[in-house]
């Protein structure tokens, strides 16, 4: 906390004087500020932060925002980065978005780090808020807002699940123990958590004075959705354990809680509480409004089922006139670019890559232009006028069990039968510990 400085390393001597700290900090809080605004598909909703708030706002109308992602599995851990601009096309799946209920709900924001914060750190929090906001609409193909200098928010998915944003002092531990949360379970990766300057270890060491609540970390890589197919396995798995060991009120959250929160919290209620996985969308978008990538669930689901199968592919570049061309997206991501190999015996530029069954675009950097081979398959045009190539990897054998488990996730109504929910359970209670 800054303004009215409060030694963090004192309050686990003297945690009745940090709580009278906080009730100060508080009432600062609820006399300044009071609205929370949030961009969702083309509606703009006002969300009053809590029921005794003022209603004037401190935000003007014209302010814009957005969002970014991740995964990795216990049988394939990836490396961890983060933080480009991704150019990346909407999920295949915006129809469910669309289509789903857009129930305005109230958002509970906390007073979290506000209180005391001087003007210029409040302008810097204001501008990191439209920069995160503005990469992650772009990244995650909806229009998504996040202001991290009115604190932390959340909803109630069901009565023993929330997703929410990120905590961003040791106080909001003491909030969450207020509702009843037993498990907070953090998504973000260190560079998340110092672009907004959290001090991930202040709030990490104030919870562990408690022994009614514990604080978990399984990072996913934000804005990426490749990485989140890969990690949702194993964080589900840790998840799972968490809630079977703490019980009570859990508490999901990774920066902006619009990605890879709710994400998860859906791959939880698909394979661990039984819902069918449009079932789950559903009412996860009844109570907050968000944007999470189904496909990455879906193709997690047949992952654990298959054992991620990769095949071998191969990608060409013709043309002997350019210095270098790399690509990205694809495995990788939209802020990472992997080099191909010039054969001058082909007069050709190649890339060789592993990669598991599904369907992967991506964009050729040619000379530092970004283009599309005209030689491979193509997307079409989406809503911002964006073209990528695509390769779709799957068994040679059509008949196999493989291929028809990925056509029946591809369905709007895809479920699981009672022999595959066992299967996952046996992974999700096996897979190690990280």
């Amino acid at each position: 906390m800054s303004g009215d400085s409060f030694d963090r390393h004192k309050y686990r001597k003297n945690r009745p004087l940090y709580n009278l700290y906080f009730i100060h900090q508080t009432h600062k809080y609820l006399t300044n500020t009071s609205h929370i605004r949030f961009v969702s598909f083309k509606s703009i909703h006002t969300m009053n932060c809590l029921q005794n708030l003022p209603r004037s706002s401190s935000l003007s109308s014209s302010q814009r925002f957005k969002l970014q992602y991740t995964t990795h599995p216990c049988f394939l851990k990836m490396p961890a980065s983060y933080h480009e601009k991704r150019f990346i096309n909407a999920d295949a799946n915006a129809n469910v978005y669309a289509n789903a209920s857009r129930k305005v709900c109230l958002m509970k924001a906390t007073p979290s780090s506000t209180s005391g914060i001087n003007t210029d750190d409040t302008k810097e929090s204001e501008e990191k808020s439209d920069v995160y906001s503005t990469n992650m609409t772009e990244a995650m193909g909806a229009v998504l807002t996040y202001r991290h200098e009115l604190g932390m928010n959340y909803n109630f998915i069901t009565p023993d699940l929330i997703v929410g944003s990120c905590l961003q002092t040791p106080a909001d531990v003491d909030k969450l123990r207020s509702i009843g949360v037993k498990t907070i379970f953090c998504l973000q990766q260190n560079s998340d958590l110092e672009y907004f300057s959290v001090d991930i270890e202040a709030i990490r060491e104030y919870a562990s004075t408690f022994d009614d609540i514990e604080h978990l970390r399984a990072e996913i890589r934000d804005f990426d959705a490749f990485d989140l197919r890969l990690r949702l396995p194993y964080v589900v798995s840790k998840l799972h354990k968490a809630v079977n060991r703490n019980g009570g009120i859990t508490y999901i959250h990774c920066t902006a809680g619009l990605g890879r929160a709710p994400a998860t919290a859906l791959a939880y209620m698909f394979w661990v509480q039984g819902y069918k996985l449009n079932d789950a969308v559903t009412l996860l978008l009844s109570k907050r409004s968000c944007f999470p990538k189904l496909d990455a669930i879906k193709s997690a689901t047949v992952d654990i089922l298959t054992g991620l199968k990769r095949k071998p592919v191969m990608l060409t570049w013709k043309g002997d006139e350019c210095s270098s061309v790399e690509i990205a997206g694809l495995d990788i991501g939209w802020g990472q670019r992997t080099p191909l190999k010039y054969d001058e015996s082909q007069g050709s530029w190649t890339l060789h890559r592993d990669l598991p069954e599904g369907r992967y675009e991506y964009k050729y950097i040619v000379d530092g232009e970004w283009v599309t081979n005209q030689q491979e398959l193509l997307t079409k045009v989406d809503k911002n006028g964006n073209i990528n190539n695509y390769i779709q990897v799957s068994d040679d054998n059509p008949e196999s069990l493989t291929t028809a488990l990925w056509e029946r996730s591809g369905s709007d109504d895809f479920d699981l039968t009672t022999k595959e929910r066992h299967v996952i359970r046996q992974f999700l209670d096996d897979c190690p510990d990280e």
